[in-house]
């Protein structure tokens, strides 16, 4: 089910000037469904919705439909297709600007977009419908209905009400060349119809003072870890070798599903690899059937070289379900016992020390201790390592989903957190001290 929140909208400040804010991290990419980021909506003939257009390439599109008239649509020429990074979107709005270009402005990660395949702008002057009573504010959804749900994460929503405001307002450039979220906004009056919610995975209680908080309409809220200030890895399915029909992606890309018909030797990577440093993550066996997972180098091209049943080849290091240690291509068989649906696997890796552990449900396999350095699973060769995972068995069903600091396990979040892993990310077992997660913050303790 699609999640939506909406706020019934307020008599506003000004219908000629507003400002929008949204950081985005995508999950998927629909090749004929739209995906929803904002809309503001009465009914079929009167809205304004900035959504990514599906049918045409991912392109970020603005279309403001009033009376049953198209009264602006700004496309811009660029497609979006990350999967893995979090987008700044900001959209300014001021009709009373004598050059068209200005009255609508859309800027991407700080970046104006400028290339544009459809500029119809709006007359000067020019009354939008933001702020009258009869419209609500709606994320994540189409409210008119169909299937154009947004698909992966949203953070720091920012709606200013009477002011028109660039991107600077909402984040700054690194040292890198890196656009950089700033938590706060300073600077800016919201007006009555103006809000800030979900600030770094908060809740829909409004943070800009005005009091217009949002409600969860349909779907479930959860509140990851993984936002614009701290990055966490997730399945990535745009590296991803299709042995068969297609897995599914679903939870902003932690969970993936194999039907059991004709998934054989499907496997995937994660976003988010290193080369040093001590990482720890885990795995909820949700249906536990030969299923691989674990850490496999980063060759260059594919870890599993053509093969999707990963465990077999010399690049991964980890575990099969059945109770295997595959390391570097040799498979031993009894090492733990057969895994259990639901049961939670913890992997912890130091690719400092060039070794591995694994542990079920808060104990670790063959007196092993992360801490101490003692008695790990296997040995890794040096290199790039990237968490990995596949299903090896024809038309057998399985399906797991991956925790990597942000809390949850698909929608439901941890039963007890354990200790904090360095500081960064949420766990339900213990996390070994000096390991941390595999998190854009993680790799830079």
């Amino acid at each position: 089910m699609a999640t939506r929140i909406i706020k019934t909208q307020v008599t506003g400040t000004s219908t000629q000037k507003f400002t929008l804010s949204a950081w985005l991290k995508k999950a998927s990419n629909t090749a004929n469904n739209d995906q929803v980021i904002y809309d503001s909506y009465a009914d079929g003939n009167n809205r304004i919705t900035l959504y990514f257009r599906g049918n045409n390439g991912n392109r970020l599109n603005l279309f403001c439909f009033l009376s049953g008239s198209t009264v602006c649509e700004i496309e811009t020429t660029r497609k979006f297709r990350d999967v893995n990074s979090w987008y700044n979107i900001v959209l300014k709005v001021d009709t009373t600007q004598a050059n068209v270009s200005h009255r609508v402005r859309i800027y991407v990660n700080g970046v104006e977009e400028t290339a544009l395949t459809i500029s119809t702008y709006p007359s000067q002057n020019a009354n939008l419908p933001m702020g009258t009573s009869s419209y609500q504010h709606a994320f994540g959804f189409y409210s008119g209905g169909g299937s154009s749900a947004f698909q992966g994460s949203m953070s720091h929503l920012h709606f200013i009400d009477g002011e028109d405001r660039d991107a600077s307002y909402f984040g700054s450039t690194d040292a890198n060349g890196v656009w950089k979220i700033k938590t706060s906004v300073s600077g800016v009056n919201y007006g009555n119809n103006g809000f800030f919610i979900l600030k770094d995975g908060n809740s829909l209680t409004d943070q800009s003072g005005k009091g217009n908080n949002f409600t969860l309409s349909t779907g479930t809220f959860t509140k990851t870890e993984d936002n614009p200030s701290n990055v966490f890895a997730t399945l990535n399915p745009l590296d991803k070798h299709i042995g068969g029909t297609a897995p599914t992606f679903v939870n902003g890309n932690t969970r993936w599903t194999a039907s059991g018909a004709n998934n054989s030797n499907c496997a995937v990577r994660a976003t988010i690899g290193a080369s040093s440093g001590k990482y720890y993550f885990e795995a909820k066996y949700v249906i536990a059937l030969y299923t691989n997972v674990g850490m496999s180098l980063d060759n260059g091209t594919n870890s599993w070289n053509g093969d999707g049943d990963i465990g077999s080849v010399s690049s991964f290091y980890g575990v099969q379900s059945e109770g295997a240690k595959r390391v570097a291509g040799t498979q031993t068989h009894g090492v733990f016992s057969a895994l259990s649906n639901n049961d939670i696997g913890m992997f912890a890796y130091d690719l400092d020390n060039n070794k591995f552990w694994f542990g079920v449900n808060g104990s670790w396999v063959a007196s092993g201790n992360p801490t101490t350095g003692d008695n790990p699973l296997g040995t890794l060769a040096s290199g790039t390592y990237l968490p990995s995972l596949s299903n090896g068995s024809w038309d057998i069903a399985s399906s797991t989903a991956f925790n990597f600091g942000n809390g949850y396990f698909g929608t439901t979040a941890v039963a007890s957190a354990g200790t904090n892993a360095s500081g960064n990310g949420i766990f339900e077992y213990d996390v070994p001290t000096g390991f941390t997660a595999l998190s854009t913050k993680g790799l830079n303790l």
